[in-house]
């Protein structure tokens, strides 16, 4: 690496610590200041808003009189991930490089091309939708699945955590919730089968089921009408339950039921 790589490069990174540009986090690797990592926010009104977008730049060792090469190595659905990129700032085109162009240049010129439709190679075409869904993945991808994401931006990675773990937090109410309703739901199904007579098949439970629905019945109209129900004698009440309790047996063992 040539001296003047290493003081242009270091320069630019005091210039985006200073001021870095809108929607985007740029930073070379501890190693190799060659090696560039960047963060692109999804901006507001795309497919890809609020979506996190990690890539690399890689400076030549006689930058800045030479273009860098530039991938992007998260899933966004509009580029393929890890993947050489042909844009007018890239090593795809030494021809039409502008040494004056500067990191934070070369990455809102990406930004820019993102946002756009047009085609070029290392470019892929998907739906609005799979963009959207793509941006919703995209800090759980940079946590779990891009492992030099937590090496280059670990105040970030740190801070996803606690983003993801918010999330898991808010859904967790709303399954309980539902997981409430569906037992109500199942207790309300539960207590309707107990409550119709007509379901019970033995036929001795089906007798005392509507004997006692009878004398609530007598009870509940007895209330109404101002009365006091009428009790009757606590003798012949179970004598007569055991009368019918007998028969019922009798007759279902002899096989009429």
């Amino acid at each position: 690496m040539s001296t003047q790589a290493y003081k242009r490069l270091n320069k630019e990174y005091k210039q985006i610590q200073a001021n870095p540009p809108p929607f985007i986090i740029a930073r070379p690797s501890e190693s190799n200041i060659l090696d560039w990592h960047y963060i692109i926010t999804g901006p507001p009104g795309t497919p890809y808003e609020g979506g996190q977008y990690h890539g690399r730049v890689t400076f030549p060792s006689d930058y800045p009189f030479k273009p860098p090469r530039i991938k992007m190595c998260t899933p966004s659905g509009r580029f393929e991930i890890n993947t050489r990129l042909c844009l007018s700032m890239s090593d795809f085109h030494e021809e039409s490089w502008n040494p004056s162009w500067s990191v934070a240049t070369i990455i809102t010129g990406l930004l820019s091309f993102m946002t756009g439709d047009e085609s070029t190679t290392g470019s892929i075409v998907t739906s609005k939708q799979t963009k959207v869904q793509l941006a919703l993945k995209s800090k759980e991808f940079n946590t779990y699945s891009n492992p030099p994401f937590k090496e280059v931006f670990p105040d970030v990675w740190e801070q996803n955590l606690k983003d993801l773990q918010a999330m898991k937090e808010a859904v967790k109410p709303s399954q309980k919730q539902s997981e409430s309703t569906a037992d109500i739901k199942g207790a309300d199904s539960k207590t309707q089968v107990v409550n119709s007579c007509d379901e019970i098949e033995d036929p001795e439970d089906k007798i005392r089921a509507e004997m006692l629905k009878s004398k609530g019945a007598e009870s509940g109209d007895a209330k109404k009408g101002g009365k006091k129900p009428v009790k009757e004698d606590g003798i012949s009440s179970l004598k007569l339950m055991a009368f019918i309790i007998f028969v019922a047996i009798v007759v279902k063992s002899c096989g009429f039921i």
